[in-house]
């Protein structure tokens, strides 16, 4: 059943039923805090950056003030003499800042007047070491990205004294924000508030031997239009202040709440072994709840919306179902989901640990699955930035690209994005058009950071192509090794740092333990072409032709295996038939070619597609009638499937199906009118 808290006051006409409601849920909260203690028990990561946060929010102003306690430790073999902090609201500063000057690129320009009175940003008015020295004068700002000197989302504090390998060191921060208005994952719309990247972060100290490192080094990527983020797992507890008629969703656990003598009211939430914090608040939410599994699923609709609640929460439990059965078990207690008004879907379909927001849109049609695809894949989110915490600076494809392709494979499990008068589209089909439609999908690799990405390509190359990539791997391997090579991917480095060679590896040794040899040596020429390499996939069925090669003849034949005693009265035609293959693009992958006869009879043929021509022959009394190329549809990220076929027969049944649905439509509409008039 679905709480409706907003709502429940309307139905309450007593003062007994009142201290009922009061008492349960005063009893809730104490559940609540029992169960985030019990369900937070065991440490599942390294906790290297914990943060005790308390923020209030004045939503006139669109102001944060907030005092951080930033535990931090140094898991390195080195002495540190300086740290590195995220201050990513900089980031909308103004129209100088790194994402500000490359977002303006990428669209081609934009009306900075729009934004006055619109921008956003962060100070930190002190740092100090708890019970020590102030260092707030040993701040300085630095771009180690690009060099632009206007760019203030990393700052950089130098120590006084420097922290010793394995050491702890606790700062005290004081800071105050600006929120803009809504911009990429951030800032309000109204009264509609949703808080992500409002802190100072600490960025990751990268040791030698993590991520491939070579030398211990700071690892703090300024903030660019196309990137998302990368940190080390964490305790947050955050207590949160602003007006009482606001109702708050945010990452972790809500343990305890708090009415102020001036009448706000103080939200205290927990979370552990995550990599980040974000919040959302707004007077008009209507919140629905359900617990599945253990997990407490919780909606924050719009009034508009309210209809999709119940579509946001089955999409969630099926990706949590899906999740847990083909990757590994959802480790936290809750998920919230925050659904943005209209004016403020510039936050919709956003990420972060336990919290995600979707998107929604009134009177969506039951048949346009977006909400669902929406809510699945930013769910799927949890597992590929939260749990395996990759770096998405550097390497997005391995958050956004398996995240695509997981995607797929649930909606492929339970419906069509979308269906319409019987048509039905796939999200792999979505995911295909993203990729092959691309006017240049040669244009990088994906093995990129997200900066360096050409103009337009970031999400072909971190979302589609990877999917497709990965797809196609599943094919070739079989789904029972990319089962395998996924869940031991996931238990390997669940709470830590993978990257794109870790997983190369774990696959390379999955796939020999489970076929040997039979697919080469490793795995590396797959992955060198699709990851590393910037090459198409696309083999055409080129042609197909049978020649007659006698009308008297006689002897014995080989045909298809089998030898054909052959007399003139009997059976006066041979063919020489022939059928010819090209391999059009760079990629090389071996691929299988079904050849239909006449007679019904087919051969498959299994080619190692490293030429760049291959021709079949067959000689025997039946004609080869049509031939297809990857038969079974394996290689997704063939760039050109319509050639993948040839046929030398006249085949209409495509056109008499969809004519067919078109009439039957055109007959109901026909119908209806007359029945109106």
């Amino acid at each position: 059943m679905f709480i409706q808290t907003p709502y429940i006051q309307n139905f309450i006409k007593n003062k007994i039923f009142i201290k009922f409601i009061l008492i349960t849920n005063l009893f809730f909260l104490v559940f609540q805090n029992s169960y985030s203690q019990s369900i937070y028990s065991n440490n599942f990561s390294d906790r290297i950056a914990n943060y005790t946060i308390s923020v209030e929010l004045e939503p006139k102003t669109k102001v944060l003030t907030g005092k951080m306690l930033l535990e931090w430790t140094n898991t390195s073999t080195d002495s540190i003499t300086e740290l590195q902090f995220h201050m990513y609201l900089n980031a909308f500063k103004n129209s100088s800042s790194t994402f500000m000057r490359e977002r303006d690129e990428a669209f081609g320009g934009i009306d900075f007047t729009e934004f006055e009175n619109m921008w956003g940003w962060i100070d930190i008015i002190s740092i100090k070491i708890a019970d020590g020295e102030i260092l707030t004068s040993n701040m300085k700002y630095i771009q180690p990205d690009d060099n632009n000197i206007d760019d203030q989302t990393v700052l950089a504090l130098t120590l006084d004294k420097p922290i010793s390998s394995q050491e702890i060191v606790n700062l005290e921060i004081t800071f105050i924000a600006k929120l803009p208005e809504i911009i990429a994952r951030t800032g309000y719309s109204d009264d509609y508030f949703f808080v992500g990247q409002w802190f100072p972060k600490i960025g990751v100290l990268e040791s030698k031997g993590i991520r491939n490192s070579t030398e211990t080094k700071w690892n703090c990527h300024q903030y660019h239009s196309q990137s998302e983020f990368y940190a080390d797992f964490g305790v947050y507890n955050v207590d949160i202040t602003l007006p009482e008629e606001y109702i708050v969703g945010a990452t972790g656990f809500l343990t305890k709440r708090e009415t102020n003598e001036d009448g706000s009211k103080t939200h205290y939430y927990t979370a552990k072994d995550v990599v980040d914090f974000a919040w959302a608040a707004s007077p008009d939410f209507v919140e629905y709840e359900k617990v599945w599994k253990g997990t407490i699923i919780k909606a924050l609709m719009q009034p508009e919306h309210e209809s999709l609640a119940y579509r946001h929460i089955n999409a969630t439990i099926l990706a949590i179902n899906y999740f847990e059965e083909n990757l590994g078990e959802y480790p936290y207690p809750n998920i919230t989901i925050i659904d943005p008004p209209f004016k403020g879907m510039k936050s919709g379909g956003m990420e972060y640990p336990t919290l995600f927001t979707t998107m929604s849109l009134s009177y969506m049609p039951f048949s346009v699955k977006i909400p669902e695809m929406v809510t699945i894949h930013e769910f799927g989110h949890n597992y590929f930035m939260g749990i395996l915490a990759t770096n998405e600076f550097e390497e997005p494809w391995l958050d956004e690209g398996f995240n695509s392709y997981y995607e797929s494979k649930i909606l492929k499990n339970n419906y069509p994005v979308f269906s319409f008068l019987g048509y039905n589209i796939e999200d792999i089909e979505i995911q295909r058009a993203g990729y092959t439609l691309y006017f240049n999908p040669q244009i990088t690799d994906i093995d990129n950071f997200a900066w360096n990405f050409p103009l337009g390509s970031y999400s072909v190359m971190s979302y589609n192509k990877p999917a497709l990539v990965l797809k196609t791997m599943e094919n070739l391997v079989g789904e029972e090794t990319m089962l395998l090579i996924m869940k031991t991917y996931y238990d390997r480095w669940k709470f830590k740092h993978p990257c794109s060679n870790d997983f190369i590896e774990i696959a390379n040794e999955i796939i020999k333990q489970e076929h040997g040899n039979d697919l080469g040596k490793n795995f590396n020429w797959f992955f060198q072409q699709t990851i590393f390499g910037t090459g198409i996939c696309d083999f055409k069925l080129a042609s197909i032709s049978n020649t007659l090669t006698s009308e008297n003849t006689s002897g014995v034949y080989d045909q298809n295996g089998v030898k054909l005693t052959v007399v003139p009265e009997e059976t006066p035609y041979i063919y020489q038939s022939k059928v010819v293959i090209y391999r059009l693009g760079d990629v090389k992958i071996p691929v299988e070619i079904q050849v239909h006869f006449e007679n019904g009879d087919e051969i498959i043929e299994k080619w190692d597609g490293e030429e760049s021509l291959k021709t079949y022959f067959y000689t025997g009394t039946n004609k080869v009638t049509w031939a297809k190329v990857d038969y079974l549809d394996k290689i997704l990220i063939d760039i050109n499937r319509n050639n993948n076929s040839f046929t030398l027969e006249n085949n209409n049944l495509a056109y008499l199906k969809y004519t067919n649905k078109f009439l039957f439509w055109l007959q109901n509409f026909i119908q209806t009118i007359g029945f109106l008039v």
